[in-house]
């Protein structure tokens, strides 16, 4: 463990009821939490608003360092990190390292090497007004307010906080009640880092609460909120964020297609398939939840991936002294009925389990089994709703525009893979296919291509994470124009004289009119009525 505070750190009011929490995988009691009143919210909200004035007077040099700091420290402490998001979330040390601790570190390593040069004033083009310097700043927001989701428990508190630290903000992170134990230890890491530092350790703070722990902070003043969940949860965060104003980026889930055409690669293909269907157990956001296999691949893909997924073996991390467990436990005990639902449904409309289906009458834990289904079609909620489990949904397609009709027809649109050898074909399909990312021969890399920004359209939500879109998210975004010549008018537009409409109409014709003409025209319009105003103005005139 990376060391618990202890409630004395950031005193709050008794909760009125405490969180329960227990290993997915064993089912064990871990021990409680507390969850946070509105009122303690928003003693922490004020708290963090301290402490975020001297952290955004920073340079970038200093947050660099900082963030230096705060790699350093995970980099020393990877194997405590994976083991508390094993115990908390129910996934393998393996699943961990790979969606807990190498996005975050290079998520840092990119802010490191490319924040600054992405937050830098931009100088932007003055148009007709030639006297004038025009540039966009991107200065801190204030307090920056994260929710998080269950499914990675390190990354999911990580992914929003260190973006939006380098902005120059404080920040406060809510973590799901599901995944709660661990969120004392990852308090414990920012303090370490912010003391050594020199900062208030109310900088970062790391909360935990239910749905209305979660609703104060939405409706707390934040200056934004950050929430990772499902459709459903996402439209409450907006309806509670209208009632302040407060904008929000709302990531929400997909249901990624993946398509593999008949000229794949086979073996990369069924190997990027099974990462992305039984990593994390399948709960992630960019889960490949719906496989479109060519024809002439079809056969063999489907008995190399049942082969694989027969052998794939399945228990729970903590018992997993040598690395012998491939797939670990789900985190969330609905989702066990979810899965059995949509399978039930699938198999009633004709389709058929090779592999797996049920929960796994082997362990005591959260386990459903790696599981394999065919002869699916859109008529099934398994293809149509987020599954978030470890289940691979295979459906046979025969031409390119049937593959991508049926990628298309989603309420969800996140992620995408494509798989083919034809690089113009490649290019082809991820042109059809409406999501927010498509990668060529290989699944969920997008996310580490940390340069770019990450993010859905339709209901998979808006507002993007990572890049230098998702940087600026972290901003208040000012535009500031000054002088570059000190040319003034030589009189004011106020009050309104005979020859103000006929000036303003001839310097439409002056900057937009069409040829050397009508600009001369508009010119010479200017001119004499640029004169007169003159000569009314010394008169006197009105």
């Amino acid at each position: 463990m990376l060391g618990k505070q202890t409630d004395e750190v950031r005193p709050f009011s008794p909760p009125l009821f405490t969180i329960e929490c227990q290993n997915p995988a064993t089912l064990e009691k871990l021990g409680e939490v507390p969850s946070l009143s509105p009122s303690d919210v928003a003693d922490r909200l004020a708290r963090a608003r301290q402490a975020q004035v001297a952290w955004g007077q920073t340079s970038y040099a200093e947050r660099r360092r900082v963030l230096r700091m705060l790699l350093d420290y995970i980099i020393e402490h990877q194997t405590e990190i994976c083991r508390l998001c094993s115990v908390d979330s129910g996934k393998t040390m393996a699943d961990a390292a790979m969606g807990e601790i190498f996005p975050v570190c290079e998520k840092i390593r990119y802010l490191i090497d490319h924040g600054e040069a992405d937050l830098r004033p931009d100088k932007r083009p003055s148009g007709l007004l030639m006297h004038k310097a025009a540039r966009v700043e991107y200065q801190p927001l204030g307090v920056v307010g994260v929710i998080c989701p269950w499914n990675f428990p390190f990354h999911n508190i990580l992914c929003p906080t260190v973006p939006a630290l380098f902005a120059g903000n404080a920040v406060i992170a809510k973590t799901s009640e599901w995944t709660a134990w661990s969120a004392a230890d990852f308090q414990a890491m920012f303090d370490e880092v912010l003391t050594k530092a020199g900062y208030s350790r109310d900088l970062v703070q790391v909360i935990t609460g239910d749905g209305e722990t979660g609703r104060a902070l939405v409706n707390s003043g934040v200056e934004k909120i950050f929430f990772t969940g499902s459709p459903e949860n996402g439209r409450k965060v907006m309806a509670a964020a209208a009632q302040t104003l407060t904008p929000v980026v709302l990531e929400l889930g997909g249901k990624d297609p993946m398509i593999i055409c008949d000229d794949a690669d086979l073996n990369q293909a069924v190997g990027s398939a099974m990462l992305g269907v039984f990593t994390a157990c399948g709960q992630m956001c960019v889960a490949a939840e719906r496989l479109y296999v060519f024809d002439g691949i079809y056969d063999r893909f489907v008995d190399e991936v049942v082969r694989r997924a027969r052998a794939l073996r399945q228990g729970p991390p903590s018992q997993d002294a040598g690395g012998q467990f491939d797939v670990g436990a789900l985190t969330m005990p609905r989702q066990l009925e979810i899965i059995e639902r949509q399978i039930q449904d699938a198999v009633k409309k004709g389709a058929r389990v090779l592999v797996g289906g049920r929960r796994n009458p082997s362990l005591t834990g959260q386990f459903f089994e790696p599981t394999v289904v065919v002869d699916c079609d859109h008529s099934m909620d398994l293809v149509k709703q987020e599954t978030f489990g470890p289940v691979m949904t295979i459906i046979r397609v025969h031409s390119e525009e049937e593959a991508i009709r049926l990628a298309n027809d989603s309420s969800y649109g996140l992620g995408s893979s494509v798989f083919t050898k034809n690089s113009q074909r490649a290019e082809r399909i991820a042109r059809g296919i409406s999501a927010g990312m498509t990668v060529v021969n290989d699944y969920g890399i997008a996310y580490m291509v940390q340069s770019a920004p990450f993010g859905g359209v339709r209901i998979s939500g808006f507002g993007r994470i990572n890049g230098r879109e998702g940087l600026r998210s972290c901003c208040h975004i000012k535009t500031v124009v000054t002088d570059k010549l000190p040319i003034h008018m030589p009189i004011s537009l106020y009050p309104i004289r005979s020859g103000t409409f006929p000036m303003l109409d001839g310097a439409v014709r002056l900057f937009y009119g069409n040829g050397l003409r009508d600009r001369a025209r508009g010119a010479v319009q200017v001119g004499r009525s640029l004169v007169s105003m003159i000569k009314e103005s010394r008169r006197g005139a009105p």
